[in-house]
């Protein structure tokens, strides 16, 4: 008996050590989690979807044109990408510019069947941290009926990339359309011969910023995976009702905010922030689940303390005084909550995060430039094509995450919850990181 009772002791933990046991659980998962999301950093790189943006000034001779896109979408081909000196530890000064001599042959304007010539390499302009800009010029045929603009960009590496082209003509009844260019749809006609019906007056109309939101948070992994977290931590439908209701509020009136040009948030510092909500929800998942140990927040503010040190010291592009908001957010909310059961408290969490979400909805059409005749539907096509694309999430995932807390045992349901939370925790921490280094 006594041998026995001391081989139970010996494999089993008790209560002394049951925290300190489970926070070794989900340390273990979260490391777990966090080496697969860096083994499948290229499926979930950033927002899922790339996005680059271009300006085309037309003229009888040929286009300007400039060419803008972040540095997290060049570092998808590879570090030997990256532009000398925009990075420590990129090619260093002097280096070959790859981006300048394949930009040009990637993006390129048609005139009838011909392809305007570039008139040399594309040149890199100054443009705010972790962006890249570049300029250059083609000459075309004189007096052509048709032009088209052609996009092949990082589809190589990225074959959702999509492509806004925003076009400036110097004749004809709409000088200015933007267009939306992707892998299925490469091609924006900006002229056509008299009487053809391919051209659009406009370009992008409401329906195709519909089209654009629901795509935009359908490969929004940074965004579907906050949003699955509130799943995880909601209990019951009505709950889930309410998070996301707070989330959609809060998105959308950032989302106007940006778009309309009354906020100007730094976007390296937004999209950080996205990835850090997608930690935080799932660190109080592992939080409640191991029984609200002090230890978890404590970790947290360790660990943005660190950060923050990094940012002193020049080695992460994230402001200081970003890191201490979330220091004292996070520091304020995991205090209110280690006392307070009130429901309100997760919304607020929600609807703060989301504010933060709907600057990171808006940097597309913020990037776009639009004409204010084609703001609003552009604005409100884009925000009902992302409330349609979370809802359809929404609908789709919470009768799984119901029936498995319904039907699966205990202990299945707890293994579960543990590793849901570990891996969201690890894609989030990762995409920080990621982030925070590359701007």
């Amino acid at each position: 008996m006594t041998l026995n009772t001391r081989h139970q002791s010996s494999t089993q933990p008790n209560s002394a050590s049951g925290t300190a046991y489970r926070l070794r659980k989900i340390s273990g998962a979260i490391l777990i989690a966090s080496l697969l999301a860096l083994t499948t950093a290229d499926a979930a790189h950033a927002h899922g979807r790339s996005v680059s943006y271009s300006s085309w000034s037309l003229d009888e001779a040929g286009a300007s044109i400039s060419l803008r896109m972040k540095l997290l979408e060049l570092s998808r081909i590879g570090p030997e990408a990256l532009p000398p000196g925009t990075v420590p530890g990129a090619n260093p000064a002097g280096s070959p510019d790859l981006p300048a001599r394949i930009f040009p042959t990637e993006l390129v304007l048609i005139a009838n069947q011909t392809i305007c010539k570039p008139e040399g390499p594309a040149r890199r302009r100054a443009d705010e941290p972790g962006w890249v800009r570049y300029e250059w010029r083609v000459q075309c045929p004189p007096n052509p009926e048709r032009l088209a603009i052609h996009s092949q960009l990082l589809l190589a590496v990225a074959p959702g990339h999509m492509h806004f082209a925003r076009a400036r003509l110097s004749d004809g009844p709409s000088p200015l359309r933007e267009q939306v260019l992707t892998e299925a749809s490469p091609e924006f006609v900006v002229r056509s011969p008299a009487g053809a019906e391919e051209e659009s007056e406009y370009g992008s109309g409401l329906f195709d910023y519909l089209a654009l939101g629901i795509e935009h948070i359908l490969s929004g992994w940074d965004h579907l995976a906050f949003v699955f977290g509130l799943l995880l931590l909601a209990s019951r439908l009505g709950e889930v009702a309410r998070l996301i209701t707070g989330f959609t509020l809060a998105h959308s009136l950032t989302l106007a905010l940006a778009v309309t040009d009354i906020l100007h948030p730094r976007a390296a510092a937004v999209e950080a922030v996205i990835a850090f909500s997608v930690a935080l929800v799932a660190i109080e998942k592992g939080w409640l689940l191991s029984g609200r140990p002090v230890a978890i927040p404590a970790l947290v503010l360790g660990g943005l303390a660190a950060v923050a040190l990094a940012a002193l010291n020049g080695l992460v592009s994230l402001p200081v005084l970003t890191l201490v908001g979330l220091a004292l957010f996070t520091g304020c909310y995991f205090s209110l909550r280690g006392r307070s059961e009130n429901r309100w408290l997760r919304i607020c969490l929600t609807f703060a995060f989301g504010l933060v979400h709907g600057f990171g909805f808006a940097g597309i059409l913020m990037e776009m430039s639009l004409p204010t005749d084609r703001l609003i539907p552009a604005l409100l096509g884009f925000n009902l094509g992302v409330e349609i694309g979370q809802i359809g999430v929404v609908l789709a995932a919470w009768p799984l995450i119901w029936m498995g807390q319904r039907w699966a045992s205990p202990s299945a349901n707890r293994w579960a919850s543990e590793l849901s939370a570990a891996g969201l925790c690890g894609l989030g921490l990762y995409w920080f990181v990621e982030r925070a280094l590359l701007g």
